[in-house]
């Protein structure tokens, strides 16, 4: 017998609505809220499999469409799989592709079937099904596995979002047809634009199915930030409470923070790592910029309160030298610094719920992210 999301999934702390959880997968347990770093093509930018582990992330995010281009999810699977292929010991989630029907809108075409476009590396001619995404995530023999959705744009109008969220779930419907493999979860996709209404829809449409988990995508696609946070309150509510919640794409800590709160439990961003390589770090008293020439001849580390290794060895001066002089060290520090800040954030609000104090928590450091960004 297949398992259910609750035996893979189990709430152990709450405050409020915010709550830990503890997801387990075939390759390792994650205990939540977790940040997930980007890793679209087997890889997160500047960062080394065993230095992430280090820093203690056990999920990572890959791209299925990009993988399936290059270099292929049969030759993964040939190698062993996408966790041998890329030395990662820990669980792996995978995106479907289907946000490419957004970012790739004017090389792509969406009918029932599912979606044609043109590949952004050499122009040939590229099919997706919700069961040949399966298919292939099966291939790379991931833990998680995401259904092909249709991710609208914003603005979009009601009727075009409402055609949106009806080929989500007949697509949705087809992926459990494709699923075969008990030990990959599957995770459906709730869309639905900024409309209440069809928030409502898409997620009865999908919670009435026996998915493993439930993400919110088309957030952060260019809605005012409000809307955002409003969107996904009503979501979040809307989802069963024994099952994890994903909000996908959400990535400032500001809004991790307001999410947590609103009891969700897996987050993934390119910000940190995209950041970093923009000479930007995130601190617990607001966002450096090593570029300013404020921090020529600073002594300090980035972060006193930080404990990475960046933070250890050096100075605000010295990445500013490695940035400016386009060494790859700067995006390594740079980088390493900010996945670490991420995931003390993710294991400091654990510690918060888990005590009953997370809105005090939440607040304390959101007013002095918001004050720091001021000063620096």
């Amino acid at each position: 017998m297949e398992p259910s999301g609750k035996e893979m999934f189990a709430v152990v702390a709450r405050d409020g609505p915010a709550r830990c959880g503890r997801l387990t997968t075939r390759h390792s347990i994650v205990d939540t809220p977790a940040f997930l770093p980007v890793g679209s093509k087997a890889s997160v930018k500047a960062m080394a499999p065993d230095e992430l582990w280090a820093l203690g992330y056990r999920l990572l995010l890959a791209n299925a469409y990009h993988l399936t281009l290059r270099p292929g999810e049969e030759l993964v699977r040939k190698l062993g799989g996408l966790h041998r292929f890329m030395g990662w010991r820990g669980a792996l989630l995978t995106d479907s592709g289907g946000y490419q029907t957004l970012s790739l809108s004017k090389l792509a075409s969406v009918d029932e079937n599912g979606v044609r476009l043109r590949s952004h590396i050499d122009g040939r001619k590229v099919e997706m099904t919700p069961e040949s995404v399966i298919s292939g995530q099966r291939a790379l023999g991931v833990d998680i596995m995401m259904v092909l959705d249709e991710c609208p744009p914003y603005p979009a109008s009601v009727d075009r979002v409402a055609r949106s969220v009806d080929l989500t779930a007949r697509w949705a419907e087809r992926s459990l047809q494709a699923k075969r493999q008990s030990d990959q979860l599957m995770f459906a996709i709730v869309q639905g634009g900024v409309y209440p209404e069809l928030r409502k829809r898409s997620a009865a449409q999908l919670t009435a199915l026996p998915f493993d988990g439930f993400a919110v995508g088309g957030l952060s696609v260019g809605e005012p930030k409000p809307q955002m946070l409003e969107t996904a309150a009503l979501v979040s509510e809307l989802l069963p409470a024994g099952q994890p919640r994903y909000l996908m794409g959400v990535g400032t800590p500001q809004d991790l923070l307001a999410a947590i709160a609103l009891g969700y439990d897996l987050f993934d961003c390119v910000l940190p790592t995209r950041n970093a390589r923009n000479g930007s770090a995130f601190t617990s008293s607001g966002v450096v910029s090593v570029k300013q020439a404020r921090y020529a001849r600073d002594p300090m580390p980035l972060d006193e309160s930080c404990a990475c290794r960046t933070c250890r060895t050096f100075s605000r001066a010295y990445l500013r030298h490695l940035y400016l002089s386009g060494e790859i060290l700067a995006a390594r520090a740079l980088t390493e610094h900010n996945l670490s800040f991420y995931c003390t954030l993710m294991s400091q609000a654990r510690i918060a719920i888990a005590s009953g104090t997370y809105e005090i928590f939440r607040r304390t450091l959101a007013e002095r992210l918001v004050e720091g960004v001021k000063e620096h």
